[in-house]
């Protein structure tokens, strides 16, 4: 007689297969197309149904948690393509991670270092989100423009700099940062381009004039010339790319230090500086 059949992984006389992390995503990911696609599926979820499925399947609240918090701040940039996302770089600088605290607790943290140490002035505030901008008295272009407390202050050329912070549990958050460089890019495309378009324009007149000249090799030099000088032209405005895409990381670096300086703890509410003081005076 042939052997019976092997029984079923999920039946009471199966074994278990153990599937490796790839074929549980893959798990996850068919199980959740099957049941969108059931007439009955909730088109919502709360958390806490969302943390009890999680539990069925096993996976610990924390991540689930930290994933939520993840999603509520997630960002979506566009992709950078073309000729100005090439040369000129990114116009947002992102950074999060997730610290210990509470959102009140970390919001007053972050905002009193902005305000302190990168020379912003609060913007608007919005339920777990606190934006900031550049100040702009006499001071703190004092302060920008000579560097007067010894540091750059990479998040000035900012048009707005943004904090958005989720709780993932009782004593955690997550923290996102958020530095809004389009228009310091949008000013450098059109001077690059005009850079570029002075030299070009330039360069073919040296050489029509030199064209118009009865001497001889007035044209091979006028050439010359006019070649020279277009080329400066485009080093002037390959510089000019390059200066944005700096100051594009130096905004990036400042964000990862701030988080850095949470996650250990080095932020603390400072009193009031003379610089402060002056600063409220004038």
């Amino acid at each position: 007689m042939p052997s019976d059949p092997p029984a079923p992984a999920d039946s009471p006389g199966g074994s278990l297969i153990p599937l490796d992390r790839a074929a549980l995503e893959r798990v996850f990911a068919r199980a959740a197309e099957l049941q969108a696609h059931l007439p009955d599926a909730p088109e919502q979820l709360t958390e806490k149904q969302l943390l009890d499925l999680g539990n069925e399947v096993g996976i610990p609240a924390e991540h689930l948690r930290q994933a939520l918090a993840e999603e509520r701040t997630r960002v979506v940039l566009p992709e950078e393509t073309g000729v100005v996302g090439s040369w000129f770089g990114s116009t947002m600088a992102i950074a999060s991670r997730v610290v210990s605290g509470t959102p009140n607790e970390v919001l007053a943290l972050i905002d009193s270092w902005m305000q302190r140490q990168e020379l912003l002035r609060v913007r608007r505030r919005i339920g777990e989100r606190l934006t900031w901008e550049a100040r702009r008295d006499f001071m703190g272009s004092m302060q920008a423009s000579f560097n007067l407390g010894g540091r750059p202050y990479a998040l000035t050329p900012a048009s707005e700099v943004g904090a958005t912070v989720v709780a993932v549990d009782a004593s955690r958050v997550l923290v996102r940062l958020d530095a809004d460089f389009a228009p310091s890019r949008r000013r450098n495309v059109v001077w690059a381009g005009v850079t570029s378009g002075m030299g070009i324009t330039s360069g073919a007149g040296v050489v029509a004039l030199a064209s118009l000249s009865a001497e001889p090799g007035a044209l091979l030099i006028g050439a010359i010339v006019g070649s020279v000088w277009t080329a400066m032209a485009g080093l002037g405005a390959a510089g000019i790319a390059r200066a944005q895409r700096r100051k594009v990381a130096r905004g990036q670096l400042a964000l990862e230090q701030i988080l850095d300086r949470l996650e250990h703890g080095e932020i603390r509410t400072a009193k009031s500086t003379l610089m402060d003081f002056l600063s409220s005076v004038r």
